[in-house]
C-alpha cells in the first residue's frame, strides 16, 4: 500500500509538451466559441430549449467545477475528457468516474503511449491489417503542481505495465484532497514522462500539430505517416 502523505510534490512546467487523439472527435462549439465559462450555463439553459442534442455534445460539464473550466480555441481539448469520461473507457489514472487529461513531454512519447493503446484495441476487435485511424497531435502547455511518482521502486504498484487497480485507487484518493495531478514515468517509452491532470485549467495553448496514421499489420503497429508530407516512419518494436 502506497502511503499517500508521503508522496511529494513537484512543479512541472513543459512547454509545447504533447498529447495524441483520434481525429475522429470534433471541436465542441460551446467551449471554443465563448471565451468565458462564466457565460455556459445561461447560454446552455437557452439553447436546450431548442437543441436537445446539446448536453450529449458537451457532456457532464457539471464534472468540472465551474472555477476551474477553460474556454477559447482549442478548449475542447482540454475539457472534452472530463466532461465525457466514462467507466467504459478507464484508463490508468481513472476508473472512469472523474475525467484525467494525460499531456506526454515529447512527441515520442506521445506516440508510445497511443501506439500501445491502438495495438491493443486493434487485437481485441482482430482487425484486418492496413493503415486505421487518424490521429492528430496538439501541442500544449502543462503547469501543475504534480504529485510526483517517478521513483520506480516505490511506487512499482502504481506503474505496472497493465494492471490499473492501485494507479486508479491512488488517484481518486489523491483527487479527493485537492491534487491538481500526477508526475509518472511513461511505461511505453525509454526516459519519457507524462502528467495526469486532474483538471484542465492546468494546462493552457493548445493548437493543432500533424495528422497522423497508424498502419497495423495483424498484430502490431509497424509504420506511422504523416499525411500532408507523406513521410512514413518506422516503429521499432
Amino acid at each position: 500500500m502506497i502511503d499517500r502523505l508521503a508522496i511529494a510534490k513537484i512543479h512541472v512546467k513543459w512547454i509545447g509538451a504533447r498529447r495524441i487523439i483520434r481525429s475522429a472527435y470534433p471541436p465542441i462549439d460551446l467551449f471554443e466559441d465563448i471565451a468565458d465559462p462564466a457565460d455556459w450555463p445561461l447560454l446552455m439553459s437557452a439553447e436546450q430549449k431548442t437543441n436537445p442534442r446539446l448536453m450529449e455534445t458537451i457532456g457532464a460539464l457539471d464534472q468540472i467545477p465551474p472555477e476551474r473550466r477553460v474556454g477559447g480555441p482549442g478548449a475542447s481539448y482540454l475539457m472534452a475528457p472530463f466532461t465525457h469520461c466514462s467507466p467504459d473507457r478507464p484508463s490508468r489514472f481513472t476508473a472512469g468516474h472523474f475525467g484525467v487529461l494525460y499531456i506526454a513531454d515529447r512527441f515520442e512519447t506521445a506516440l508510445s503511449e497511443t501506439i500501445h493503446h491502438h495495438q491493443r484495441f486493434m487485437a481485441r476487435t482482430a482487425e484486418p491489417p492496413g493503415w486505421t485511424s487518424q490521429f492528430r497531435e496538439i501541442i500544449v502547455d502543462a503547469d501543475v503542481d504534480a504529485h510526483d511518482l517517478r521513483d520506480e521502486t516505490t511506487y512499482a504498484d502504481a506503474l505496472r505495465l497493465d494492471d490499473y487497480s492501485e494507479s486508479q485507487q491512488l488517484a481518486a484518493d489523491l483527487r479527493a484532497t485537492q491534487s491538481d495531478g500526477l508526475l509518472y514515468p511513461s511505461r511505453r517509452q525509454a526516459e519519457g514522462e507524462c502528467v495526469a491532470l486532474f483538471y484542465p485549467d492546468r494546462a493552457a495553448n493548445p493548437i493543432h500539430g500533424r495528422h497522423l496514421d497508424y498502419h497495423w499489420n495483424g498484430s502490431r503497429v509497424d509504420f506511422y505517416r504523416e499525411p500532408a508530407t507523406r513521410a512514413v516512419f518506422r516503429i521499432t518494436p
